[in-house]
C-alpha cells in the first residue's frame, strides 16, 4: 500500500493542487498560471497510466519523466561532474585539454608529474638520448608514390583524415580545408566527394573514393572514369585513396536517407535529390585481388599519375594476402595503403562493429607492414596509419611501429570545436561541427577555427620534433621498434622489438619464418580470387 503511494503520489498532489487553483480563481487571477502548470502535469499523468508503450509511466506516472531527462544528460554530468581527467570514453579530458591547447596556441605544460600509472601493465615509454639533437625544422614530410607514379606528392606525416561533408559541416569543412592550406598539410574528404566548401579552402585534397563511387558515378551507382578523371586531374587534389573499409565499421555499407540530402550534399555526391544514397558493403568496380590492381593502375592514368593507395581496417588477414599476392603477379603495387584501427571513426555505426569489429591500429599495422616486408615490397609501398593518434607520442609509436605517415580524424575535430558530446548522429551538434542545421552551424566562425586547426598541427609537430630530438633522432621516421619500451607486467617490461618484430625481407617469397602464422595464411592465400583455397582466415 505504501509503495502504491508514492508511485501515484506526484499525479495525487498534481490533481489536488489544480483543484485548489481553480478554486482559487473566484478570489485571484493569481491563481491561473498554478493551475495552468498542474493541469498539464496532470494530464501527464492521466495519459501516462493510459499509455501502452512504456510500463514505466503506466506504473510511475509523471515521476517516471524524471528517469527520462536523468537519462538525456547522462552523458553531460558524466564528462563535467563525474568523468576523471584519464577516463577514455573513448577520448579522455586530458587528450582533449592538449588538443583545446595546442589549437588556441597557449601554454600546455602541466605541473606536478606525471598522472598516468607508471607501473601498470600496458604502460608505454620512449626512450632517450644522452645526446640530444636540437631540431629546427618540424615541417617532417614523406614523399608518395611509387615507381609507376609521375606525380609523387610530398605529404606531411599528419594530415587530416577522411571525413565527409554531410558528415561534417559545411563550416567544419572550410575551417579543415583552410587551416590545412595554412598549415601546409593534407585534408582527406572521405567518401563523401569533394565539395564546394573543399574547394573553397584551397588545401591539398585526399580525394576517397568509396563504395559509392560519389562524384564520379552513373546513375546506377557504378564507377564512372569520364567523371573521375575531370575531378582527379584538379590541382587540389594530390592523391586518391580507394576506401575498401573504414575503423568504425568495417564490412558494412550505408545509407543517408533521402530526407537528409540538401542540394549541396548531391551536388558533391553526384547523386539525385529525393533518392535515398546507398554505398554498398563492397566496390562494383572490382571483385577479384588481381581486378583490383587493374583498377589502381586505371585510377593512376586516368588521374594524371597521381599517388593511387586504398585504406582498410584490417579483417581477413588471408585476404590482404590475397592482394598482395597480385601485386606481384600483376607487377601493379599502390602507391600506398593507410590502415584504419577499429578503434577509428568519427561517424555512427552499430554497437557490434564499433565495438567487436575489425582489428585496431597496432595489431593491423603491424601486420601490413610485415606481409609487405614479407613480399620484398614495403620499400614501393608507403603505409598511412589512423585511429586515436592526437598527441606527439602517439605519432612516434605509430611511425616506430610500422607506418610512414599518420592521419587523425577526431583529433581535428577537436581543433575545430568539438566538446565530445557524441551526439553526432542526431544533427544536434552543440558546436556546430557535425551538423547541418544552419543556425548551430553558424556557431563555427570558419577564419578562427582554420587558425586553430594550423595551430594545433603546428604546436603537434614541434613537440614531436622535441620528442624525435630527445631520442637522439633527426627525423620521426627514424623512430624504430627498439626505441620503444612496453610494461607487460607490473614488475616486467619489455623492448619494442619484441612486442612489434619487424619481420625479415622476403621471409615469405622464401617461405623460410613462421613465427606468427604469416606463413601459413600465405600459403592459402590467392590473386586469383580473395576466397581461400581451404577453410580458414
Amino acid at each position: 500500500m505504501y509503495t502504491r503511494f508514492i508511485r501515484f503520489s506526484p499525479l495525487a498532489i498534481c490533481l489536488l493542487l489544480t483543484f485548489i487553483a481553480v478554486i482559487g480563481l473566484f478570489f485571484s487571477d493569481w491563481f491561473l498560471l498554478v493551475a495552468l502548470i498542474f493541469g498539464a502535469l496532470s494530464l501527464v499523468g492521466i495519459y501516462d497510466l493510459v499509455q501502452t508503450r512504456h510500463a514505466i509511466t503506466r506504473n510511475y506516472p509523471i515521476l517516471a519523466h524524471l528517469r527520462f531527462l536523468f537519462e538525456e544528460i547522462r552523458p553531460e554530468i558524466r564528462q563535467y561532474l563525474i568523468e576523471s581527467d584519464d577516463d577514455e570514453v573513448p577520448f579522455s579530458r586530458a587528450t582533449r585539454t592538449i588538443v583545446y591547447q595546442r589549437a588556441k596556441d597557449i601554454e600546455d605544460a602541466k605541473p606536478f608529474g606525471t598522472r598516468m600509472r607508471v607501473s601498470e601493465s600496458g604502460y608505454q615509454w620512449i626512450t632517450h638520448s644522452v645526446k640530444p639533437r636540437h631540431i629546427e625544422n618540424s615541417d617532417f614530410r614523406v614523399e608518395i608514390g611509387g615507381p609507376d607514379c609521375t606525380q609523387p606528392y610530398s605529404a606531411s606525416i599528419y594530415n587530416i583524415s577522411a571525413m565527409s561533408f554531410g558528415a561534417l559541416s559545411a563550416n567544419a569543412i572550410m575551417a579543415l580545408n583552410r587551416g590545412a592550406k595554412a598549415g601546409g598539410f593534407a585534408h582527406d574528404t572521405g567518401e563523401g566527394g569533394i565539395s564546394r566548401y573543399h574547394r573553397e579552402g584551397g588545401g591539398d585534397l585526399i580525394w576517397e573514393i568509396g563504395s559509392g563511387y560519389f562524384g564520379c558515378r552513373n546513375h546506377d551507382g557504378s564507377f564512372n572514369p569520364e567523371k573521375f578523371a575531370e575531378r582527379a586531374k584538379g590541382d587540389q587534389v594530390k592523391m586518391i585513396e580507394i576506401k575498401l573499409s573504414q575503423g568504425a565499421k568495417p564490412g558494412h555499407g550505408g545509407m543517408l536517407p533521402a530526407a537528409k540530402i540538401t542540394p549541396e550534399i548531391a551536388e558533391a555526391r553526384d547523386v539525385p535529390m529525393g533518392v535515398d544514397c546507398i554505398s554498398p558493403a563492397s566496390h562494383s568496380a572490382f571483385d577479384t585481388p588481381i581486378e583490383m590492381m587493374h583498377f589502381i593502375a586505371k585510377l593512376r592514368e586516368l588521374s594524371g599519375g597521381k599517388p593511387v593507395g586504398f585504406k582498410l581496417c584490417v579483417g581477413h588477414r588471408r585476404e590482404f594476402m590475397c592482394m598482395v599476392k597480385a601485386m606481384l603477379e600483376t607487377g601493379i603495387t599502390p602507391d600506398f595503403i593507410v590502415v584504419d584501427g577499429k578503434e577509428g571513426g568519427t561517424g555512427a555505426a552499430p554497437l557490434e562493429f564499433a565495438n567487436h569489429m575489425g582489428f585496431p591500429l597496432v595489431e593491423g599495422l603491424v601486420f601490413v607492414h610485415n606481409a609487405l616486408r614479407g613480399a620484398g615490397l614495403r620499400d614501393k609501398i608507403k603505409i598511412g596509419a589512423g585511429g586515436k593518434l592526437v598527441t606527439a607520442f602517439h605519432i612516434a609509436k605509430t611511425l616506430a611501429i610500422g607506418a610512414d605517415w599518420v592521419n587523425s580524424a577526431r583529433g581535428f575535430m577537436f581543433s575545430v570545436g568539438c566538446i565530445q558530446a557524441q551526439s553526432c548522429h542526431t544533427n544536434r551538434c552543440p558546436t556546430g561541427v557535425t551538423t547541418q542545421d544552419p543556425i548551430r552551424q553558424r556557431a563555427l566562425v570558419v577564419p578562427d577555427k582554420a587558425t586553430r586547426v594550423a595551430n594545433f598541427h603546428r604546436n603537434t609537430m614541434k613537440a614531436l620534433a622535441e620528442m624525435t630530438g630527445a631520442a637522439g633522432l633527426i627525423h620521426p621516421g627514424d623512430f624504430l621498434p627498439h626505441h620503444l619500451l612496453v610494461r607487460v607486467t607490473d614488475r616486467d617490461f619489455k623492448v619494442g622489438d619484441e612486442v612489434f618484430p619487424y619481420m625479415p625481407e622476403g621471409f615469405l617469397l622464401r617461405e623460410d619464418d613462421d613465427r606468427f602464422g604469416y606463413l601459413n595464411r600465405w600459403q592459402r592465400a590467392r590473386a586469383e580470387a580473395f576466397e581461400p583455397i581451404d577453410s580458414g582466415v
